[in-house]
């Protein structure tokens, strides 16, 4: 496994980790909330890499990281209850589950018709995604079931043997993954409570919150 530090990259090994990605490779990289699982969202093969990688079937959608709301309009259908959360939350823990766009393919969807989003405060991970000048997966860096990694020594015990290339970007603060909110439906409906309480959601919302 090649392991980079996320602290102390050369422009050398940042263009190495941007060329792997665009051939089609899959990275451990820390995010604000968690280690993920990086690839290229419009290559089919790195996606399904994920979820070979997690022992996952693919009956899930794939979250992807943007670095900015004109990227996510470019993937997603963005109502404005979702808008103004985005506004008040992003960059943070928060993921939104949205209608995906008729371009995002149907293997990052898993044939939901829907794609979780997430806009991190990880310096890192905004590079990457601004690099990359389209979104990047995220979902967790673990086997399916297993608790999250919030340090590179977890993501190697977990999964070492079948990842190529690992960012260590130290310990992260919180073993809490994003709050994930699904916009999909006539009420946004909390799928999972994380680092952003339900309470600032339902106050965002003005308690229209399942």
């Amino acid at each position: 496994m090649r392991i980079f530090d996320a602290f102390h990259l050369s422009n050398g090994d940042f263009n190495e980790i941007l060329a792997f990605l665009k051939a089609g490779g899959v990275i451990g990289f820390p995010t604000d909330t968690a280690y993920g699982l990086g690839a290229d969202p419009f290559h089919e093969a790195a996606v399904r890499r994920i979820f070979e990688i997690k022992g996952r079937l693919e009956s899930k959608p794939v979250l992807v990281l943007v670095d900015s709301m004109e990227l996510l309009c470019q993937i997603a259908v963005v109502s404005e209850p979702a808008r103004m959360l985005a506004r008040q939350f992003w960059p943070g823990p928060l993921t939104l589950v949205l209608p995906a766009l008729p371009n995002v393919p149907r293997f990052l969807t898993a044939g939901t018709g829907a794609l979780g989003v997430r806009w991190p405060k990880s310096d890192f991970a905004n590079r990457l995604v601004h690099a990359l000048e389209r979104p990047i997966t995220a979902t967790s860096a673990n086997k399916s079931g297993h608790q999250t990694a919030t340090r590179a020594s977890e993501v190697i015990e977990d999964i070492g043997p079948d990842l190529e290339m690992l960012i260590d970007g130290g310990q992260l603060p919180s073993a809490e993954g994003s709050t994930i909110l699904d916009m999909t439906g006539p009420s946004p409906r909390v799928l999972r409570e994380g680092a952003l309480p339900r309470e600032m959601l339902a106050a965002a919302l003005d308690g229209n919150l399942q």
